[in-house]
């Protein structure tokens, strides 16, 4: 159910007049909790009353896609729409050679021909529990690091398996505020999810890479699927009712989605850290893998298909940390943060309780960075896995990792390997998905390549992964070796335990076997040095935003339910032009007219035929004030109804800093109109009855 908390019970230590840390109300920040909604400006601002009743309703209507991204049940009978993007993995599981369904796109004219997703999870947002006490209960102060950090993961994960026990709900508890609160998240979650409609990806994509990230758009970004239990369609309590009207210019309008991750409130030196150490590093393995996928495709069409869906993701990632990484590189940015960073210090040095209370977090934080400079790159390599990029390699991490941790007490195992999360765990290692050996070789050899680049050829590890061999010969002999393709294989391997992982000879899992102590050791090197001294550290920062800014306040995105307001509304672009808040259907044939119909601005066969069939003057794509960020892509947009108006496919190219920073000035989140998912189901398509069903 639907439930309120206080933010923390310090609030009653404020001394400071909150007015001089007030957010500035002229700005639609925040990615909001639902049981901590910002009542207080919807009513000043936009005269909104968010009642308990309407955010239980947009809550429970709201579903996230555990493969990154958000959506929606959009009718009575379990109908769920998201991106394109977002349904993208599943489509590209189901496809073939024969059948490119993620090409093609895909329609369902009857329940019987909807198809099985093969290992898709949805989960649904049914509660959320304050857990904070008890989480730092079992962490009491003066423990040392070490301690503390087995101390915390063995209450959450107790947490998690008594909600288990008692819900039969999936259950995690949430991180919030960097270690300010803990939140128990009760979810329902669906596995059998099935395929109702696609468009082609000409037109979900329209404009490639060179329009991603830019606005105007004209893409019609969205998928529906269809979520069963029993083997009968889900009848959900709340879903969204469709408007009949859409937007209007200035329109007051919600997104509900899962915000991956965002770094507002790190500190300026760990902004730098990442500006001048992480964004690097990763841009290098991103530009690599971008390389190689797009060489392989090259080579033949079945290769593009294969690797299409990879490309997409490893792309739209570069673009998205280049653009990060140029506002941390931006002065006025960098500026802004450090100027809020100060007069939080000055905050706190003048006043002798908050000083002894919370002491120097930011000193804290950055020691921590010390220690995390060291460990980087070899937690990347090691226990990220970036230096084995294989789904092969992955299958066997987790086969060899969950035998030792399955003899483990719950409390005292690895978070992946909780008990709570075992169906979601083994519904990925048991997943059906195809695996093709060719693409597998070239990812892993240049992951392979990448490993001795950065640790150099005599590194005593590497010669033993390496085995005599060159990179690209040990990947072809790891990838033609291993078994881990088979579903079976998987199976017995599992069901065999120790004694099963221990005895077998498959070189993928050797190879699992021989780099998972130093991953291990890595792993246990920054949780006791990185990751619990600097949640501690952070811990006692929100400590003092708690005491300034009282609830005022939102916490760092977790790819947990969250709720953004804004309106509708255009913007003036560096040169001066005046850009609209909305796009149009006919606007997409002049963008493909101006690019003579040649890739990536050619229009699907269908879209040529049917020209004539549509309203060219039916709004397409529009723009939003809205807070988003990765993995908000296929959240719903509603309005004061709660009714479905849009779904979030993008944001423009000044909305990329608000990984770090808000700014509404041009920044701007980008939709698919409701309008036109209707008029292309309706016209193009011969949908109709499916369009019948949305908001039924």
């Amino acid at each position: 159910m639907w439930t309120r908390c206080l933010v923390c019970s310090v609030l009653s230590a404020v001394t400071i007049p909150l007015i001089e840390f007030a957010p500035d109300t002229l700005a639609d920040e925040g990615m909001w909790l639902f049981n901590n909604p910002p009542e207080k400006r919807l009513k000043d601002k936009y005269q909104f009353d968010a009642t308990p009743q309407w955010m239980e309703h947009l809550q429970q209507a709201s579903v996230r896609f555990n493969v990154g991204g958000s959506g929606s049940f959009v009718s009575s009978r379990g109908l769920v729409l998201t991106n394109h993007h977002v349904g993208a993995d599943a489509l590209q599981k189901l496809s073939t050679a024969e059948r490119d369904f993620l090409k093609d796109g895909f329609l369902a004219r009857t329940p019987a021909e909807e198809i099985e997703c093969v290992d898709l999870e949805l989960n649904v947002l049914v509660g959320i529990a304050d857990v904070t006490e008890r989480v730092n209960a079992a962490v009491p102060a003066g423990m040392e690091p070490a301690e503390a950090s087995l101390a915390r993961q063995a209450v959450m994960s107790t947490i998690e398996q008594e909600s288990l026990d008692q819900t039969g709900l999936r259950s995690d508890v949430v991180t919030l505020y960097q270690g300010g609160l803990y939140h128990l998240y009760r979810f329902k979650k669906y596995t059998d999810v099935r395929l109702v409609f696609a468009p082609e990806q000409d037109i979900a994509f329209f404009g490639g890479d060179p329009d991603n990230f830019e606005y105007p758009r004209f893409d019609l970004d969205f998928c529906l699927f269809r979520a069963y239990e029993d083997g009968k369609p889900v009848q959900p309590l709340h879903f969204l009712k469709w408007s009949a009207q859409g937007v209007a210019d200035g329109d007051l309008v919600f997104v509900s989605g899962h915000p991956g991750r965002t770094s507002r409130q790190n500190t300026v030196a760990h902004l730098e850290f990442l500006r001048d150490r992480a964004f690097p590093f990763l841009l290098n393995v991103l530009r690599r893998r971008e390389v190689q996928l797009a060489t392989f495709s090259e080579r033949s069409r079945e290769n593009a298909r294969r690797a299409k869906d990879d490309l997409f993701g490893v792309a739209n990632s570069r673009k998205a940390r280049l653009g990060g990484l140029a506002g941390l590189q931006d002065p006025a940015v960098m500026g802004r943060k450090a100027a809020e960073e100060k007069k939080l210090q000055d905050a706190v040095a003048a006043d002798s309780a908050m000083r002894d209370a919370c002491g120097d977090p930011w000193a804290d934080v950055g020691q921590t960075l010390q220690a995390w400079d060291d460990l980087y790159v070899a937690y990347q390599l090691l226990e990220r896995g970036l230096a084995f990029n294989s789904q092969k390699f992955g299958l066997a991490r987790t086969l060899v990792r969950m035998v030792e941790e399955d003899a483990k007490p719950n409390a005292e195992r690895l978070r992946e390997y909780r008990t709570s999360n075992r169906d979601s765990l083994l519904q990925q290692l048991f997943s059906d998905a195809p695996l093709y050996d060719d693409l597998e070789t070239l990812a892993l050899a240049d992951s392979l390549s990448l490993y001795a680049e950065l640790v150099g050829m005599q590194d005593p590890l590497l010669q033993k992964v390496l085995a005599g061999k060159s990179p690209q010969q040990r990947a072809a002999e790891l990838v033609a070796g291993s078994q881990l393709q088979s579903v079976a294989v998987r199976k017995q391997f599992a069901e065999g335990g120790a004694n099963g992982v221990g005895a077998t000879q498959d070189p993928m899992i050797l190879v699992a076997r021989l780099v998972d102590a130093a991953a291990r050791e890595i792993r246990k090197r920054y949780e006791e040095q990185v990751e619990e001294p600097q949640r501690q550290a952070y811990a006692r920062l929100a400590d003092v935003r708690f005491r300034l800014l009282g609830t005022d306040t939102y916490p760092d995105a977790t790819f947990t339910l969250r709720l953004s307001l804004g309106v509708v509304k255009g913007f003036t672009d560096d040169q001066g032009q005046d850009i609209p808040a909305w796009t149009t259907i006919g606007g997409t044939y002049q963008r493909a007219d101006e690019h003579d119909h040649q890739p990536p601005f050619a229009l699907p066969q269908s879209w040529l035929d049917r020209k004539d069939r549509l309203e060219l003057a039916t709004p397409f794509n529009f723009i939003c004030t809205n807070d988003i960020i990765g993995g908000n892509s296929g959240s719903p947009v509603v309005n004061r109804n709660g009714e479905f108006v849009g779904v979030i496919f993008d944001g423009n190219l000044p909305s990329l800093i608000w990984d770090f920073i808000f700014t509404e000035e041009q920044g701007r989140s980008v939709a698919v109109d409701s309008r036109a998912i209707v008029e292309s189901l309706r016209k193009i398509y011969d949908a109709g009855s499916l369009a019948d069903e949305l908001g039924r």
